[in-house]
């Protein structure tokens, strides 16, 4: 064999060793920050037998403290460590085989932007409005298909399908939400959802580092968290980290075995969130609700591994950096390992002490709701650090004082709110609590109320003089509801209209809008905008008194001030003495309707219309 044969040889075997090892698919978390309280990231390599490579950095300030391989050959782990002193700046990662470099992989270190570890989360004095994206406002037609995606369909007439909303139709929509009176937005999951049909809901996950395009870009949402800012909205991110969907990029080749819960074959989820509580449990029926998945099409991700829980953790801080979060909710939240939840929660905390998260706990048992929250003395030593809960015991209670008939043995109607909120004793910090009248899983509270328009205020004006964080589900403010779907999802998160071009009803601007419909937004505008700045609800003390005849009265009330509620839920209208109140109206002889100004003597009584909640500054 000549010398040019040999070399040709050499070559080939050379570049054929070069390219079984030269392909990264994906590096994640894409990037990370200097001067971030925890020192440390865990790098995921996903590539073509990266694993049988060993990764070096040299760069000022970054060592790597562990390295190790997954159990498919195409992943490999890698732990920085990040001095303080470290400077922003790209590097490269070098993969080696021997002393042979096969591939290279540059890195990013951010400068964080200012104010950054500091970062408030929603509190008591915001009003949140929980935005379906795909169903809100639809910015930019030219995303509304795209052809690499599984589901490439565009049907506004299929309640299961893509109706085409997105990021730059809320962006757009500010305005709008910021004169409404809302403080923060708390739109559903806009990552990439790459599934073959019912993608748009977003729980489905498929890239947790990706948004979904047919929501935008990621400087899209970037943009509407700098916007909605501006406007003082706080940006509120929808997590999952309790499962993804059947589409994710990692699922025909797991780093592990134990990355997700039963990874050959389906198995169910039993949905019996109790068991997380249950002195008597068993553990079969425990493992069942936390290892099972959450749907056919929605894999459980294993807390439990730690690789599994430093990426979910790392994802999260990822994104309240990235859009400067205003809060994170936490889609069912119970249905995760319990020691991860405690890691997941208390690693944000740590790294932002003034943020807020809240969970869901769809449990109408406030004994149950009241575990997860931070500082709870639970009694198998459970400890968190979520500071909200879903008050899901108050939805209920709401909905059944208002429908039922008062009892004469004073069990029903008003006595539901009445002793809902008598309950808070077994919450840390009931003012924590995020309350509301429904969200895109249940059906519209005017759907719930029978359409009732008085019922539907009185609801309202509850929710926003009640301790706790008031969220409003899209549409609400004109009674958009599902009345002969009950329970059916999609029709509950049916289009908001105006948010098509072609719409011939718009809320935005109030074209079409029949008379109720203006009467409950105008409404909801003048109360929300009363709220906004209203230190009395978002933090004072509340009394209130049992309920009698129909009528329910309690007080928000400061060294400064005192705010009286009146629930009167008879059909006529009552002057109500207000005699029985003297614990707290000692010395005050006047009271003032918030709404319409209007004026009245304590002494002489007040007029209070039928079915209504009315609001008084008390002088």
């Amino acid at each position: 064999m000549n010398t040019y044969k040999k070399a040709i040889i050499l070559i080939s075997i050379l570049f054929s060793t070069v390219h079984l090892y030269a392909q990264i698919y994906h590096v994640e978390p894409l990037n990370w920050w200097v001067g971030m309280k925890n020192p440390n990231v865990q790098l995921i390599v996903n590539g073509k037998n990266i694993a049988a490579s060993t990764p070096e950095i040299k760069y000022p300030g970054v060592s790597i403290s562990k390295i190790t391989s997954g159990e498919s050959k195409n992943y490999i782990f890698i732990d920085l460590n990040i001095a303080p002193s470290t400077l922003p700046g790209n590097f490269p990662i070098i993969f080696k085989i021997g002393e042979k470099t096969v591939q290279k992989y540059t890195y990013s270190l951010l400068q964080r932007e200012a104010g950054s570890e500091n970062l408030k989360g929603f509190s008591a004095s915001d009003v949140v409005y929980l935005i379906t994206p795909d169903r809100f406002a639809n910015g930019d037609p030219k995303n509304d298909v795209v052809p690499t995606m599984l589901e490439t369909k565009l049907n506004r007439k299929d309640q299961s399908g893509r109706h085409g909303g997105d990021l730059r139709g809320i962006i757009n929509s500010l305005d709008y939400i910021e004169n409404m009176g809302f403080t923060a937005i708390w739109p559903s999951p806009v990552l990439e959802n790459n599934m073959p049909e019912y993608s748009y809901h977003g729980y489905a996950i498929t890239d947790f580092y990706k948004v979904d395009p047919r929501f935008g870009t990621l400087d899209d949402y970037k943009e509407l968290s700098k916007k909605a800012k501006q406007k003082g909205i706080k940006l509120i991110f929808d997590g999952v980290v309790n499962h993804s969907g059947s589409k994710y990029w990692w699922m025909d080749d797991l780093p592990f075995k134990t990355w997700i819960n039963h990874p050959d074959s389906f198995v169910m989820t039993n949905h019996r969130r109790t068991t997380n509580e249950d002195l008597y449990a068993s553990n079969y029926d425990k493992e069942l609700m936390t290892k099972g998945w959450f749907w056919t099409n929605m894999p459980d991700l294993n807390g439990a591994n730690e690789f599994m829980a430093n990426y979910l953790i790392q994802n999260s801080i990822w994104w309240i950096e990235t859009l400067q979060l205003g809060g994170i909710r936490q889609d069912t939240y119970c249905y995760s390992d319990k020691s991860f939840l405690t890691n997941w929660s208390c690693s944000i905390m740590k790294e932002y002490p003034n943020f807020s998260m809240v969970g869901e706990e769809w449990s109408y048992n406030p004994l149950i709701v009241s575990y997860w929250q931070q500082g709870k003395k639970n009694h198998d030593g459970y400890t968190g650090c979520l500071k909200s809960s879903m008050d899901f015991p108050t939805q209920m209670a709401i909905v059944q004082a208002l429908k039922e008939s008062e009892s004469s043995d004073f069990s029903k109607g008003m006595t539901r709110i009445y002793e809902g909120l008598a309950n808070d004793f077994v919450y840390t910090n009931p003012n924590a609590l995020l309350v509301f009248g429904d969200n895109h899983d249940m059906d519209r509270i005017y759907t719930q109320l029978d359409k009732n328009l008085d019922l539907t205020k009185i609801a309202l004006t509850y929710l926003f003089t009640i301790r706790g964080i008031p969220q409003v589900y899209y549409g609400t403010e004109v009674l958009m509801d599902n009345t002969g779907f009950n329970g059916n999802h999609g029709v509950i998160r049916t289009d908001f209209p105006g948010g098509w071009a072609a719409d011939s009803v718009n809320a935005f601007t109030g074209k079409g809008l029949s008379a109720d419909q203006q009467n409950m937004q105008n409404y909801m505008r003048q109360l929300l905008n009363w709220r906004k700045n209203n230190t009395t609800i978002s933090t004072g003390k509340t009394l209130h008194f049992a309920p009698f005849d129909g009528i329910y009265v309690y007080f928000r009330y400061t060294e400064k001030e005192t705010i009286m509620v009146v629930i009167n839920k008879n059909e006529k209208e009552i002057k109500l003495d207000t005699k029985r109140f003297n614990e707290i109206l000692t010395n005050k002889n006047k009271a003032t309707e918030v709404l319409n100004g209007e004026r009245f003597q304590l002494n002489t009584g007040i007029k209070i219309n039928a079915k209504s909640a009315t609001i008084f500054k008390i002088e």
